[in-house]
Order: C-alpha cells, then sequence, then structure tokens
C-alpha cells in the first residue's frame, strides 16, 4: 500500500508541474490575436434617423461584409441584399461592418416604418 501510495503522490506531482509548464507557456503568447478582416463588398452611404438600420447602429461610412446570408464571397450586386431583405421582414439579421477598421457586429430588423423601405439606409457597391 505505501508503494501505491508513493507512486500516486508522484503521478500527481508530475501532473502538477505539467499543468504548470503549460500555463506558464500559454500565458507567454501573445494575448492579442489579428483577425484578417474581409473586404467588404458594399458602403452604407445614408442613415435616415428613426429608421431601423439606425436603430440597429448602423452609420454612414460603415464598409458591409457581410449582410444575412450575403457576404464578400457570394455577393454580385445589390439585389442580393434586396432579396435578403424582402424576405426577413420582420426577422434579425445580422449584420457585419468594418468601422475605423474594426469589425462590428449588429442585429438589423427589416421593417416597416414610417419612411421609405424596410431599412431606412443606402447602400452602394464597393468597386473591387
Amino acid at each position: 500500500m505505501a508503494q501505491i501510495e508513493e507512486a500516486l503522490h508522484m503521478l500527481h506531482a508530475r501532473e502538477k508541474a505539467k499543468k504548470e509548464r503549460d500555463e506558464a507557456a500559454s500565458q507567454e503568447e501573445p494575448m492579442e490575436q489579428h483577425v484578417t478582416l474581409l473586404p467588404p463588398f458594399a458602403r452604407v452611404d445614408a442613415v435616415t434617423d428613426g429608421s431601423p438600420a439606425s436603430g440597429a447602429g448602423l452609420k454612414v461610412g460603415d464598409e458591409v461584409i457581410e449582410f444575412g446570408s450575403v457576404n464578400t464571397s457570394n455577393f454580385q450586386n445589390l439585389q442580393n441584399i434586396a432579396a435578403v431583405v424582402q424576405h426577413s421582414e420582420g426577422k434579425p439579421l445580422r449584420v457585419a461592418v468594418i468601422r475605423s477598421g474594426q469589425k462590428v457586429q449588429m442585429s438589423l430588423t427589416p421593417q416597416r416604418w414610417s419612411g421609405r423601405g424596410l431599412l431606412g439606409c443606402n447602400i452602394v457597391p464597393v468597386q473591387q
């Protein structure tokens, strides 16, 4: 029994030392990991106060990298966004933009409001 107890103590001591080494090594790695931002496919050039777009936090100059199911890799034209908006009335869409070099995500729900359209903003394509 004494040998088993001694072996268990040694096993746990080795595991504890390994865990401490692993934690020390992980703290040495840089904490900030740079995320590569996708190139934008569209830009917001107008947002009407009081609109669903304004309420979601969309701002003029935001560069769109994701709009619902539309993203940089599958965007062809603004009709892609229009189709997503029409099929998502009353349902929140995930929108990701680049603002001041940072990725910003928001939830935008296309809906009827006092102004034109379901969003209250104007989006133009970005020339690639």
